[in-house]
């Protein structure tokens, strides 16, 4: 079982910053924080995304075909999830919209500040 994930970050309080609008958007928060990292968690607590700082202190990179993926709860919090992290210094790597995945697939695509992928995605059933 997955207990959760980290990302690096080379400049933790503007990761802060646009982690806390970008989670926001699908009902996350920062439930702790230290001067190094941040974790965030949904309605149940559970913290399952930490964002720090090496503590090798060396750069943050990100991985080739790695992305961290999110649930929303509806396609509207999809397009929020989209626009704020761009809204918020990071960049498109694929609009909000269906995919041909699966039918019911409706998700987006974004890089933060550090060039981590992020999913975010819904199932759309009609």
């Amino acid at each position: 079982m997955l207990s959760g994930v980290c990302v690096g970050t080379n400049d933790i309080t503007a990761a802060s910053i646009f982690y806390d609008a970008v989670l926001a958007t699908i009902g996350m928060s920062c439930t702790f924080h230290a001067e190094h990292e941040r974790g965030y968690a949904g309605a149940d607590g559970k913290i399952t995304l930490f964002v720090i700082s090496p503590f090798n202190e060396q750069a943050a990179t990100c991985g080739n075909g790695t992305q961290v993926m999110f649930y929303a709860p509806d396609a509207e919090s999809v397009r929020a999830f989209h626009t704020a992290a761009l809204s918020h210094g990071g960049t498109d790597e694929g609009l909000p919209g269906p995919r041909d995945y699966h039918p019911d697939y409706y998700g987006a695509y974004a890089r933060d500040l550090d060039g981590n992928k992020l999913n975010v995605s819904v199932e759309i059933c009609d």
